[in-house]
């Protein structure tokens, strides 16, 4: 093991040990609050550009295996744990997570006091920062931080989202036909949907609405997925086509997280903005305005909806209790609706699988 350092562009040097692929890390650094899900967070594409801090101080003790991925490959940038456990102790386990990090090429950095980071994040925002084993001044690698793109302004979703249209594993009692935009798609929504009853194809991010109402589709999902929504002018022309009933010729229940929540809050002229550290972990509060109910939430966004921007077609229905920030809305007369949360939330909490019922019984009302 080399000593590394973790270089963030406000001059804070964090000296440490290197663990997983021996090389530099470069993007956003941001916390994760959750306890477990270590490997599902690595291999979300809504972390792509992102150097993931884990709050939480041991990481690794149950290893990885092939049943957690949430895609392919892992898409986090770099991984900053307080202690690495080079046990993996687990029946399910097949590699360490040392080894797990090597095989994807992605480098972490251990031994820091991850408690002090995380209160420097939460004070001064989420940081563009360095993971290092190289000798190189601190002036030079602060340099480097500091020229690093801002996640503002980045189409982040064009570059994790996948590049043919497939079917993903129908199930024989396929009764609704879903259309799933990928945006940073993860597969444990996809599992959900199919147990749901649905036939789900998931189609590359760009789209065009006219290739989508071809499918004839009884619902459309609107996938999670990393860096800034405003930029993707292209997907926010597509879902304003798809909810329109003139255009698609029929109403059509959409329903959208994470990504797809804000894509959608834009395409029906509502604003977003990026939040100053973002919400990452597995126990967020939110209140559903609707039934009066508190969920336990998993997040991973560093942007939101800006409440007062939303029209008067759009109802308010769950509030993060944490800072107030919208959570989720509906349209007051089409069957449309997102969440800013994962109600998929693998490997927990599961508070909001309702959703996915929600979602279900709307494609039913609104079937050809």
């Amino acid at each position: 093991m080399k000593p590394a350092k973790l270089v963030l562009e406000s001059g804070d040097v964090f000296e440490g040990t290197s663990f997983g692929y021996d090389s530099d890390a470069e993007g956003e650094v941001v916390f994760n609050t959750a306890y477990t899900g270590y490997q599902e967070i690595l291999t979300d594409p809504s972390y792509a550009g992102q150097i993931v801090v884990m709050a939480y101080p041991l990481i690794g003790n149950y290893g990885t295996n092939p049943e957690d991925m949430e895609s392919q490959r892992v898409w986090a940038a770099g991984f900053v744990v307080k202690e690495h456990s080079e046990i993996a102790s687990n029946f399910t386990a097949r590699q360490s997570l040392d080894e797990f990090l090597k095989m994807h090429k992605v480098p972490g950095i251990s031994s820091i006091d991850t408690r002090r980071l995380v209160r420097l994040l939460r004070e001064k925002g989420a940081q563009r920062g360095i993971i290092t084993t190289a000798e190189q001044s601190k002036e030079h690698l602060v340099a480097r931080a500091r020229s690093l793109p801002e996640m503002v302004g980045l189409d982040l979703a064009s570059s994790v989202s996948t590049k043919q249209s497939y079917e993903y594993a129908p199930p024989e009692n396929a009764q609704y036909r879903v259309v799933a935009f990928d945006y940073g798609i993860k597969r444990n929504i996809l599992n959900l949907l199919n147990r749901s009853g649905c036939k789900v194809t998931v189609v590359p991010a760009n789209t065009p609405a006219e290739d989508v109402l071809a499918m004839r589709p009884d619902g459309i999902f609107l996938s999670n997925g990393p860096g800034d929504p405003e930029p993707l002018g292209y997907a926010i022309e597509t879902i304003q086509k798809l909810a329109n009933p003139k255009f698609a010729k029929r109403e059509i229940p959409i329903f959208g997280i994470c990504l797809g929540h804000q894509l959608l809050a834009l395409a029906f002229g509502a604003e977003t903005y990026k939040l100053k550290f973002g919400h990452h972990g597995s126990n967020h509060p939110v209140k559903n305005l609707i039934t009066g109910q508190i969920e336990i939430t998993a997040q991973n966004h560093g942007f939101a909806v800006r409440l007062k921007s939303m029209p008067k077609h759009l109802e308010l229905t769950h509030l993060n209790l944490y800072d107030q920030t919208v959570e989720g809305f509906r349209h007051k007369k089409l069957p449309v609706f997102s969440v800013q949360y994962h109600p998929e939330a693998s490997p927990g909490p599961h508070d909001s699988h309702y959703l996915f019922a929600q979602f279900i019984a709307l494609m039913e009302n609104y079937r050809d």
